[in-house]
């Protein structure tokens, strides 16, 4: 082992980023410490849809997306809720977001989000082989239904940016949905269908699973809630908890908390969170589903989990301090049993995530620009569960020493400074 893989690193955060990034570093050969307050998958990865969609292209924030915000917000079953003691503080994030839906940064964005997810596939299938994973993974599919010809046709913008980056999809009829989910409601008239997709039957469960891999290649987790890192005599250390922590390098992958512990080294960075829900119901004895399916004109996602039916949805600008607000997401209720006419309504389980999000839909991925032995990997928005592997790649790569694989520019933390 070259001294240069004989390093020690600190991996702060244990979602599905962190406990990929601590593995697979830790399989290169560093001595790697993974660290966090509640322990691998308490946070956002817990309560996600499952999805793995690779070669995604499609930024959230387009062209005319401001003209719809108001109809959303007053939706009482709609896509997006702001809580408005919190406007203030969304504001900036907002416009900067916003000014990301100019065309020229559309594009930029949508190629650059499809450079990175390339190879999501085969790197889960790589990371599900070495950590005897493969149970866990479907390759199902990631299918959105419409109800209405207008509700589809509103696709037609997304449906460009993928013909025009390559990210395959099928448009499927009446005929071809019922052949695909003939449990679905048959109100559906048209479908979008990534048949690559794979999904994930607990996520939870695979999470925890890759944490239990890395500790078995010699791997440690610490349950220490840091609020501090800072550097002392070339070594970096992470305090919190009266406890403190020391290694030559460390990666911040603490998803929507990570503004602050990012600004200790110089990048004021205009992370926000997406706040986002899931319910919980009974899976259906038969007449279930067989992938997680998208209500399009609804905007939420029937997951057919290992344990249970999971509904996934919202927006929420609330920021990191806010309780939940859970009545929205039952709202959605009566829309499920809709969509899927088998499912018991009883309400299993409810919760709250937040998911990290920057206005321009990309992740940062790279070394601070104040201190080259620190790195950061968050701000992946709703597709962490897809790209943990790959961002564990790309960092892995970095603190070896190799080349990058893609171009790493565009995820920079300096673009926004």
């Amino acid at each position: 082992m070259s001294d240069e893989k004989a390093k020690s690193v600190l991996v702060v955060g244990a979602g599905i980023v962190g406990c990929c990034t601590a593995y697979a570093l830790q399989r290169e050969g560093f001595k790697v410490t993974l660290v966090d307050r509640k322990g691998p998958a308490a946070g956002t990865s817990y309560g996600n849809a499952g999805a793995i969609v690779s070669k995604s292209c499609v930024p959230l924030s387009q062209p005319g997306l401001w003209k719809s915000v108001p109809k959303m917000l007053l939706d009482p079953t709609g896509p997006l809720t702001l809580r408005w003691s919190y406007l203030h503080k969304i504001t900036p994030w907002l416009i900067r977001f916003m000014m990301e839906g100019r065309e020229e940064r559309v594009q930029h964005n949508a190629a650059a989000f499809r450079i990175l997810s390339d190879r999501t596939n085969e790197d889960w299938e790589e990371l599900a082989e070495q950590a005897s994973l493969g149970h866990l993974i479907r390759h199902v599919g990631w299918l959105k239904v419409y109800e209405s010809d207008a509700g589809f046709a509103a696709t037609q913008r997304a449906r460009d940016l993928m013909d025009r980056h390559d990210s395959v999809y099928e448009i499927l009829d009446k005929d071809e949905l019922r052949d695909l989910e003939p449990n679905l409601s048959h109100i559906f008239k048209h479908g979008l269908f990534q048949r690559r997709a794979r999904f994930l039957l607990n996520p939870e469960k695979v999470v925890i699973g890759i944490a239990d891999a890395f500790k078995k290649e010699g791997g440690s987790i610490v349950i220490s809630e840091i609020d501090k890192i800072e550097e002392s005599n070339g070594k970096i250390k992470a305090r919190g908890n009266g406890e403190s922590l020391e290694a030559e390098r460390l990666v911040l992958t603490t998803g929507a908390w990570s503004r602050n512990l990012a600004g200790e080294f110089g990048a004021d960075i205009p992370l926000d969170t997406e706040r986002g829900y899931h319910m919980m119901f009974d899976l259906p004895k038969e007449k279930s589903l067989n992938r997680p399916v998208v209500y399009g004109e609804k905007s939420f996602v029937l997951s057919p989990m290992e344990h249970g039916i999971r509904m996934t949805s919202q927006v929420e600008f609330a920021g990191l301090e806010k309780g939940p607000d859970y009545r929205r997401i039952r709202k959605l209720v009566p829309h499920a049993r809709k969509m899927l006419p088998s499912l018991d309504p009883e309400e299993k389980d409810v919760w709250l995530g937040y998911r990290p999000s920057l206005p321009d839909s990309l992740p940062v991925i790279g070394p601070s620009p104040n201190n080259p032995n620190v790195f950061f990997a968050f701000g992946h928005q709703h597709e962490g569960m897809s790209m943990g592997p790959s961002t564990a790649r790309y960092i892995c790569d970095m603190l070896a020493g190799r080349p990058d694989s893609i171009p790493m520019w565009p995820y920079r933390a300096s673009r926004f400074f």
